[in-house]
């Protein structure tokens, strides 16, 4: 072993000799995609617009938002680490979250018994096809936070299931508060979050744990390591992360949702935001070394 591969292994942890070839997301010298940035650009404008709006405005914002996040979440997977990991990521994630969204509409397990309105767009067994968007949109970065903070195992698999289904902390109180979908019985439900049984937490944790299980044999071995290509899909969970709190908190007078979800995501959020700051701040300055000739990669924890 020489060089940069050298590197690699000691920094990455588990780089194998099957990892992916150059160019791909993983290497220590890859890029993000340029695509990637511009979509999450465009994506944090689009939710920006959301407090000020409303009505049809609002939800055609919403749908647009979801829209967005999920060709930015599987382009990221496709266009670093290739076509069998964002196979996996849409067969787990957007298969699987329509087939639990159907399953939940019709029998109310897991999730406890709710419907949803028709101002989200077309739906199929009655699940707006946007929703399992959704899930996609935020399984990835969620999967890419938990490699990069936990070495592989089961507390990889738990703090990515974690910070997958404490997003929606945020995102039922404020779907729920806008009609987009209605339980017919919410209790018992979190303080201060009248509406969304607690049921449906715990429903979420469960698949979470479920997709997340299932996601890293499926995507391959590339799936398990990351690299500075993946700095998109970091700034996307963060930027959901703190601007979810501050539009709660401050434009959709949902304070205690704001209060539940900077709970329940800093478990993941905090961790990723420190280990970034802390790599930052030891990397080399653009145009030298580490001391030994060799570029400096991301670690995967």
């Amino acid at each position: 072993m020489s060089g940069d591969r050298a590197a690699s292994a000691v920094a990455g942890g588990d780089r194998s000799a099957d990892g992916p070839r150059p160019g791909r997301g993983v290497d220590g010298d890859a890029r993000p995609p340029r695509l990637s940035w511009v979509l999450l650009g465009v994506l944090v404008l689009a939710q920006i617009g959301y407090p000020l709006t409303g009505g049809g405005t609002r939800a055609a914002l919403t749908v647009a938002t979801v829209v967005l996040g999920y060709l930015l979440s599987v382009g990221h997977a496709l266009l670093t680490r290739g076509p069998r990991t964002a196979a996996a990521l849409v067969a787990v994630a957007t298969g699987g979250g329509f087939a639990i969204e159907a399953l939940g509409v019709a029998t109310g397990f897991p999730f406890g018994s709710y419907d949803y309105s028709g101002q989200l767009g077309p739906k199929l067994a009655g699940v707006p096809l946007i929703i399992p968007l959704a899930w996609t949109w935020m399984a990835w970065p969620a999967w890419l936070a938990a490699v990069r903070l936990v070495r592989p195992g089961v507390r990889r698999v738990a703090l990515a299931a974690v910070g997958l289904a404490t997003w929606d902390l945020f995102l039922d109180p404020q779907m729920v508060a806008e009609g987009y979908w209605r339980w017919r019985d919410a209790t018992p439900a979190l303080p201060g979050l009248p509406g969304v049984p607690v049921s449906n937490y715990l429903g979420w944790l469960l698949f979470g744990v479920l997709m997340m299980t299932l996601l890293r044999p499926l995507a391959g071995a590339s799936a398990d390591r990351t690299g500075p290509a993946d700095h998109p899909m970091y700034a996307l969970y963060l930027w959901t992360y703190f601007s979810s709190v501050l539009a709660h908190a401050v434009f959709l007078g949902l304070p205690a949702s704001a209060l539940w979800g900077a709970a329940g995501m800093a478990v993941a959020a905090v961790p990723l935001a420190v280990t970034l700051a802390r790599g930052h701040r030891r990397r080399p300055p653009a145009g030298t070394g580490n001391g030994s000739g060799q570029r400096r990669v991301d670690a995967t924890a």
